[in-house]
């Protein structure tokens, strides 16, 4: 059982989803929270992180460090999403294992599930068909760590849970031209086109696919929920149970904005899947539900980006 002053270890802590896991802890009184910098220990390496893991003997491990980015990033450098995240999460999910670590928190992203699907997709729909291409390579890593996960859950009687978030948002996003996510490529191009008073904006593709978001800190507020629960599955979706099109979020964001661009469409670049809204029903029979809203996780957004970059 994990208590207030159990050692948690957050792996990457630093980025978007892991910074908001360590304020989120922090806010509800877990103050022995367990971080390295990556300056000092490279995930990447097997011995430095068995060692580190052995050494600090945490009760929790949460894996919140990845290789990730958008559809650009994805496509384009598969050979090292999927070479990283492979050695990332098996150093971490076997460091811990070793080191007698009975519980831990893996998470992954709703691109496990495979493409075509138009309901909202459910846990038992893994493996059930074709992954997307475009961001195959890191859905098949993410795929081999719940895997590992369940596996090491039937035979070392571990508590290893595995928490997939849909698209997420927020503070200590990646707003990178080419590599980041949808929602925050969006963000920029609409504040920047408002700021250099331009007249139009451009979307990658066709800016019909659909996309389920949530605000990061509805993430964070999960995974300590879950953290603290026990369940029979291994694997728990985590999303907001809606979807848009690419395209009309960017329309809601001018619209929160007071402003409206013409948007141009620059149909050379792939659409990526056409939909992937989770099924969340398992993880409300828990009792987790998000509480941030549309808006007021994009005007909270909104905010931060422009502290940083405006």
């Amino acid at each position: 059982m994990i208590k207030k002053n159990s050692k948690i270890f957050i792996a990457g802590h630093n980025g978007h989803l892991g910074s908001a896991i360590y304020r989120i802890l922090y806010k509800n009184g877990y103050k022995n929270i367990l971080t390295v910098d990556k300056k000092k220990i490279n995930l990447l390496n097997q011995t430095k992180v068995f060692n580190f893991i052995k050494k600090n003997k945490p009760n929790l491990v949460i894996i919140a460090a990845a290789k990730v980015g958008g559809i650009y990033a994805n496509n384009k450098y598969r050979g090292k999403f999927i070479y990283e995240n492979l050695q990332i999460q098996n150093n971490l999910i076997h460091g811990a294992y070793l080191s007698g670590v009975k519980n831990l928190i893996f998470f992954g992203s709703s691109c496990i599930y495979p493409e075509g699907i138009t309901k909202p997709i459910s846990e038992k729909l893994l493996l059930s068909g074709t992954l997307e291409y475009t961001n195959e390579p890191y859905a098949i890593a993410k795929i081999a760590g719940i895997k590992l996960c369940e596996s090491y859950n039937i035979e070392y009687k571990t508590n290893y849970k595995c928490l997939m978030p849909c698209n997420s948002y927020g503070p200590k996003d990646n707003y990178h031209n080419k590599n980041s996510h949808f929602f925050a490529a969006l963000i920029k191009k609409i504040l920047y086109a408002k700021k250099d008073k331009k007249k139009y904006i451009e979307i990658w593709g066709s800016g019909k696919p659909k996309r389920e978001i949530i605000y990061v800190d509805d993430i964070a507020m999960a995974c300590l929920y879950f953290m603290k629960k026990k369940t029979k599955e291994t694997l728990i979706n985590i999303g907001s149970g809606k979807d848009y099109s690419i395209e009309t979020y960017a329309k809601k964001i001018m619209k929160h904005l007071n402003v409206k661009f013409k948007i141009k469409k620059n149909k050379k670049m792939p659409d990526g899947i056409k939909r992937k809204l989770l099924n969340i029903n398992l993880a409300k029979s828990y009792g987790w539900r998000p509480t941030i809203g549309f808006k007021e996780g994009l005007d909270l957004t909104i905010k931060d980006f422009k502290k940083s970059f405006i």
